[in-house]
């Protein structure tokens, strides 16, 4: 008798641990479900590679694009001269932009672009997140854009919140832009710069600006939002 109920307890005990360890499985398999729903999508705006999904708008029409955007070891380089941009093919909305940019031998001038409208314009329709010289993260509000913060309408430009946080010339930056509905906001180096509300645009192409002289850019990617 002894023998048979200690068989029969083992056996309740190991029906007993299946049913537990059942259980328990079931909570990590919804989480793990959860997490994959959850992924991020990000889109590579540069391949390392080439210009292939991007458009190109300088003032000089007579100059060969080719000439003034090119590629090298996995690094855009632009001219500065003449005027213009390089624009997505794709427009977007509610994403978060990184962009990484260097001057490698003289500050001077340059630009992002966000919710670029068409038609092509050498001052197109666009907020544009500023790169000049000691005025990475000032907004200018360009050909009808506009945010709250614009208090002065006679003027575009909406300067930056904190001291400037860009690096030496040679140094890589790192410019991060969210626009999520009607908010726009960009930090420099991690720093907070620039946050503009009720934006009166929110989708367009991503520009990368040409202008002055030459400036360097890698790593240009967005997160699209959920």
């Amino acid at each position: 008798m002894k023998t048979r109920t200690i068989k029969t307890l083992a056996f309740v005990l190991v029906i007993l641990i299946g049913i537990q360890s059942a259980v328990s499985a079931q909570p990590k398999e919804k989480k793990s479900k959860g997490k994959k729903n959850q992924k991020e999508e990000v889109i590579q705006l540069f391949n390392g590679k080439d210009l292939k999904n991007w458009s190109f708008f300088l003032k000089d029409a007579a100059v060969d694009p080719a000439t003034v955007f090119t590629v090298k070891d996995g690094v855009i380089n632009i001219t500065g001269q003449p005027f213009g941009y390089m624009r997505t093919n794709e427009t977007y909305s509610d994403y978060k932009l990184h962009v990484e940019w260097r001057w490698p031998s003289e500050a001077t001038n340059s630009g992002v672009f966000v919710h670029g409208q068409q038609p092509d314009a050498i001052w197109l329709k666009c907020v544009e997140c500023q790169l000049k010289e000691g005025s990475a993260g000032d907004f200018v509000c360009m050909s009808g854009a506009d945010m709250d913060e614009r208090k002065d309408k006679t003027k575009g430009s909406v300067p930056k919140m904190a001291a400037s946080s860009e690096k030496p010339v040679g140094e890589w930056n790192i410019m991060e832009v969210t626009c999520k509905g009607n908010t726009v906001e960009v930090y420099v180096n991690g720093v907070l710069q620039n946050k503009g509300t009720n934006v009166n645009l929110t989708s367009g192409s991503v520009c990368l600006q040409s202008e002055g002289k030459t400036i360097e850019f890698k790593n240009v990617f967005l997160t699209k939002l959920k």
